[in-house]
């Protein structure tokens, strides 16, 4: 059907029939940005709730139960179908909504010219109307002048008639077809931007099927065996539950063995007479013995910091804070990569914004640089732990170093204790050192016997001996394994980290806790030097 020969006489209603198709389409265009405002709000909340409950810990601190982790896949997943939202926005915002309001710009001023070539149609009819009207009244008027007004009556008349002719039947069916084809065009327009519409989110459909499907893998993937494992092995001391205590027979008391200065269970008072400190506590006691494992079983002192692994020896704490910094610059550095990465895109952008809006890029960048601000001081806080244990090595070797200098003593002088004679004579003048006979479980420490490990440095001087009160299996690097009662030299203090630094019988070296072992210092030593 065609309007031109069907809707001759409707020049009004087609009038309003093309601007409420118009009206209609930019009511369909508010509700596509109205949807597409939602999706974006949507995703910006998801977002948010993602920000919300993301963990703010570094690397080290990370839980590694699997419910955890799990939940931390389940907030990637939701992080990725709020991307997919966005795209979803994005699509609508520019393949529905821009394209139907540029349409319906387009669509007013077509109707517009079609209404105005189809009024100046009516007008010109109009006056050719009265033109034939006035003819007519001048026949009536005229009528002496009958056969001439006569003729022009008829010639307008004829006239009239080829125009209203060619009125009907060519200026207005064509008029009429031009707007029969807009509304067409727009009829159809909508169809398309209605199949947009949905294929907008369809082709999101898969791969937020995939974040589901990854939520639900995170789900099973939550071990409760293993996150129980995991606290068994995070948490367990490694200890020996304590034995029974045995029956201590007061009434016989011990002699003393070996030579003076040996290390033998003398009796306090004896050591005391020969001017050598008595223990703090006696380990064979029953209640010193119950005091010194009450913290491993009861109430603990306040444990160390783990953050700066000051709970483990020197050597270790160095190579673990070092691990750490070297970890900490490989994401500084991905954060800088990012970051520049994010800054050439906003430069394309703003040189060709067709391709994306540079200010979208803002809050990524932001983010980026809040992070590699977070980095840099995490760097520097671990940096100066890393130089605080290095300082302490340094001082150790310096302090070494100085008591080979000034405390040095010749082959010979030291006893199987690892005390020296004040005799500065026989040091001096003397061309056969006097030498203490080594006795049983003590020998005499050859002074190359630590070459290999020090690097052809002198051992450190002996300052002192320990007991193990308890055992100790010595498993990270840089400690010493020992069993309870056996017997240690004192080479370095315990600086107040807990570690105290020992030598075996065999010349082995490494630390000791402190509190599991029973420390006597030589007080005539002159390698005793109390470090603060």
């Amino acid at each position: 059907m065609s309007w031109g020969t069907e809707l001759w006489d409707q020049f009004e209603n087609l009038d309003k029939h093309t601007q409420w198709g118009i009206d209609f389409l930019e009511r369909y265009a508010k509700f596509v940005k109205e949807r597409l405002e939602i999706e974006q709000n949507y995703a910006k909340q998801l977002r948010n709730l993602v920000k919300k409950y993301c963990p703010k810990r570094s690397k080290d601190e990370e839980p590694r139960f699997t419910s955890c982790l799990s939940f931390y896949s389940i907030l990637n997943e939701l992080n990725d179908y709020a991307g997919q939202r966005e795209v979803v926005a994005e699509e609508m915002a520019h393949k529905v909504y821009g394209e139907l309001m540029r349409y319906g710009q387009d669509l007013k001023a077509e109707r517009k010219h079609h209404l105005q070539e189809g009024r100046k149609a009516q007008q010109y009819l109009d006056h050719c109307w009265k033109q034939m009207d006035n003819a007519k009244a001048q026949f009536y008027l005229r009528t002496h002048m009958a056969d001439e007004s006569k003729n022009e009556y008829a010639a307008q008349l004829q006239n009239f008639n080829a125009e209203q002719w060619k009125h009907f039947n060519n200026s207005i069916p064509n008029i009429f077809k031009n707007l029969q084809d807009m509304d067409e065009r727009r009829t159809v327009k909508l169809g398309e931007t209605y199949r947009s519409f949905a294929e907008a989110e369809r082709r999101v459909v898969p791969i937020i099927s995939k974040c589901l499907e990854g939520m639900v893998s995170a789900a099973k993937a939550v071990d409760e065996r293993r996150d129980s494992a995991i606290v068994v092995e995070s948490f367990k001391s490694g200890f020996e539950p304590p034995g029974d205590f045995p029956f201590e027979d007061f009434s016989q008391n011990l002699s003393r063995t070996g030579l003076d200065g040996s290390i033998s269970n003398t009796p306090k008072g004896d050591r005391d007479r020969d001017g050598v400190p008595g223990p703090r506590s006696d380990p064979k006691h029953p209640m010193s013995r119950t005091k010194n494992k009450l913290w491993l079983f009861g109430k603990k002192p306040k444990a160390p910091s783990l953050e700066d692994f000051s709970h483990l020896p020197p050597e270790q704490r160095r190579k673990r804070l070092q691990q750490r910094i070297d970890e900490l610059n490989k994401e500084l550095q991905k954060e800088m990569d990012q970051r520049d990465a994010l800054n050439k895109m906003k430069d394309v952008y703003e040189k060709n914004p067709q391709m994306g809006d540079p200010n979208s890029l803002q809050p990524k960048i932001s983010e980026t640089i809040c992070n590699m601000e977070k980095l840099r001081s995490e760097i520097h806080k671990n940096e100066t732990w890393l130089s605080e244990v290095e300082g302490k090595q340094s001082s150790r070797g310096d302090r070494r170093h100085s008591a080979d200098n000034h405390h040095h003593t010749p082959q010979g002088r030291e006893s199987p204790e690892g005390s020296y004679t004040d005799d500065t004579n026989q040091e001096h003048h003397t061309p056969h050192h006097r030498t203490s006979p080594p006795q049983p479980g003590h020998p005499n420490p050859d002074p190359h016997e630590f070459d290999d490990e020090f690097d052809d440095d002198d051992p450190l001087p002996v300052i002192g001996h320990c007991k193990a009160l308890y055992s100790f299996d010595g498993q990270n690097e840089g400690t010493l394994v020992m069993k309870e009662d056996e017997v240690l030299y004192i080479i370095e203090e315990d600086k107040g980290d807990g570690w105290t630094r020992a030598r075996k019988q065999s010349g082995e070296e490494g630390y000791v806790p402190t509190s599991y072992v029973e420390i006597t210092m030589e007080k005539n030593s002159k390698g005793a030097v109390t470090y603060i």
